[in-house]
Parts: C-alpha cells; structure tokens; sequence
C-alpha cells in the first residue's frame, strides 16, 4: 500500500499523518461544480484510449502567441468523434509525461456554438493540475501526454473523453457537446522535479545544514548536537525567484522531514516517488508560518518546536515522540 505523507492539520480517516501533508489537492478545482477541466465528480466508466487526430479544429483568429488569451472560432461543421490534437506552438521545453503535473494557462469552449464556459487568462493564474487518471478529464491526459514545455495545444475533446453523457450543467455543458481547448503548458513537475534558484549561505552552526544538489534527489539534512531553538526557523537555503506564497495559498512541493534528536527521516515525497500539494491553512502551524511569505522556487529549512508541530499528541505510528522538533527540507515547486 502506498504510504501517504505526514503533515496536514486533521487526520483522514485511516492514515497516518503529521497532523497528514497529502495529496489531497492534486491541484484540481472542485470536482462536478467547476467548468475547468478537473474530472466530473461522478466519473463516466473508464473509456478506452482514444484514436488521436489532427483534423477538424476550429481556428485561432487573434491572441495567437503563447500565453495571449485566444479568440476561437466555432467548429468547422461536425467535429470528429475521435480525439483531435494540433501542437499550435511547438515548445522546446520538458516533455510532459502521465502523472505530471502541469502549470498552464488554457481556454475552454464549446465546439457548436463557440460559447467560452471557462479561461485562466482573465484570472491572471495558470492552473497547476496532475494529469492522472480521475484528477483530470481524459482528454487532456492523453492530448498533453508528450507534449514539451512551451507548447501551445488546440484540442476537441467529445464526451467520452470529456464529461461524459452528464456534461456540467453549472458551465452549460452538455452530455452531447464536444470541447474545444486552447492549452499553454508554462512548466510540468514530476518527482525529479527541485528548487530553482540562488544558494543562501548556511553559516549559523546551531541549526542544521541542508544539501543544495537539485537533481531530484533528496538533500542531505545535518542536524547539529546542540539544543534546539525554541522557536520557528525558516530559513532559504536556495532562494527562488517565483511569487511570494501566502498564507491560505496551495503549494506544490518536495520535502524530507527528519526529527531534530536523531537526525532520522520519518516522512519524504522523494521516498514515496511522487509530489504532495496542500493548502497552508491544513498543514501544523510550523508549516503555514514556514512558508508563508517565501517564494516560489526556493529551499527553505523549516525548525518546528514542538508547540507549532504536534506537541505531546504525535500522529500514531508516525515514529515521532511527544514533544519533539521537527526538522524539514522544503522545495516549493509551483502556488496552485
């Protein structure tokens, strides 16, 4: 079974937590009352692979570079039942793989009647979203799916691979309609995925020192043989140059917890293989102060005393002792 991670402020029924950073947030908009392109909350019966095609697609008739807000036309006739994909824009970028999460900005309509039910570019956001099977609609699981960084993607996307025969009746989708998207993948992350930035010299020697390697592979965390601080510490160790997180923001992130009297790790997204995204205000109280403020692309060390961590109630089976300091390395890869 799939071990989850430690940290978010409630319990879920079930799993061991730090008071359970998850991945319960993958990114998604609520499912079944938001027009973005999340999987319905009542997911149509799994649909084999769709044939991909090139043609019929509508055209872009203005806000034709990368990330300019698209003007599409209607569909030309009746669109194709299989799943139609054009690279508009050919990126130089990573290439997007199954599981990936993606950071992109897109615009959705409806093929017969051109009718925009939803776009990221008025809001200002890219949407930061896991292409995983029953997280996303599977059109564009398999429509992004080798597609590099840069990319500007059209795709037609029919019920079967959409929201199935019960549409979205909040965005004036119907179970007959097919989707038109314009998608422009910013960045994809994936569990090699690290910090970006400027190395913060690490000169105090009563803290611990972190490893600053970004090639996705868990930093080292030195704990020195000295009391630790009674309050919080949360410190760059790479310095980013991103958006400042806030305090009710969703991040995206990397992290190893490790506890201050042993050194020993009790709690990692590299171990697992897999990213873990969480709103700041689920998370102990160590991590929404940690965070908040820090930008996006950084390391940053974060020292928990006991009393912004878990106190004298640990989570069950966590392998963490009453009162005990909380030692983390912390990748902020992308604010969701």
């Amino acid at each position: 079974m799939r071990r989850r991670s430690l940290l978010l402020a409630t319990l879920p029924a079930g799993l061991v937590t730090l008071a359970g950073c998850g991945d319960s947030g993958s990114g998604k908009s609520k499912t079944g009352t938001s027009p973005s392109p999340s999987a319905p909350a009542t997911a149509p019966s799994a649909a084999p692979p769709p044939k991909i095609v090139e043609a019929p697609l509508p055209a872009i008739t203005a806000g034709t570079k990368f990330g300019e807000k698209p003007t599409v036309a209607k569909g030309p006739g009746a669109p194709s039942k299989d799943l139609a994909v054009k690279s508009v824009i050919a990126g130089g970028g990573q290439i997007v793989a199954e599981n990936d999460y993606i950071q992109a900005h897109y615009l959705g309509q409806i093929w017969d009647t051109a009718k925009v039910f939803d776009n990221s570019y008025d809001r200002k956001t890219p949407l930061v979203i896991q292409l995983a099977q029953g997280g996303i609609i599977d059109g564009w699981r398999y429509a992004l799916q080798g597609k590099k960084v840069g990319s500007r993607v059209l795709m037609a996307v029919p019920p079967t691979w959409g929201y199935g025969s019960q549409g979205n009746t909040q965005a004036g989708i119907k179970g007959s309609d097919t989707l038109v998207f314009v998608v422009d993948i910013q960045n994809s992350f994936n569990a090699k995925s690290s910090a970006k930035g400027k190395d913060v010299a690490q000169n105090d020697a009563k803290l611990p020192k972190v490893g600053t390697n970004t090639d996705g592979k868990a930093p080292s965390i030195d704990v020195p043989k000295v009391k630790p601080p009674t309050g919080l510490v949360a410190n760059y160790v790479i310095e980013g140059s991103g958006d400042q997180v806030a305090a009710d923001s969703t991040v995206l992130v990397q992290y190893k917890g490790v506890l201050w009297d042993t050194g020993k790790e009790f709690d990692s997204t590299y171990g697992r293989g897999q990213l873990t995204s969480f709103s700041l205000q689920q998370v102990v109280k160590g991590w929404a102060e940690g965070l908040t403020g820090k930008k996006v692309g950084s390391r940053v060390l974060i020292v928990i005393p006991p009393k912004l961590g878990y106190g004298d109630n640990p989570p069950q089976g966590s392998g963490i002792k009453k009162d005990s300091t909380l030692v983390f390395s912390v990748d902020i890869l992308a604010k969701m």
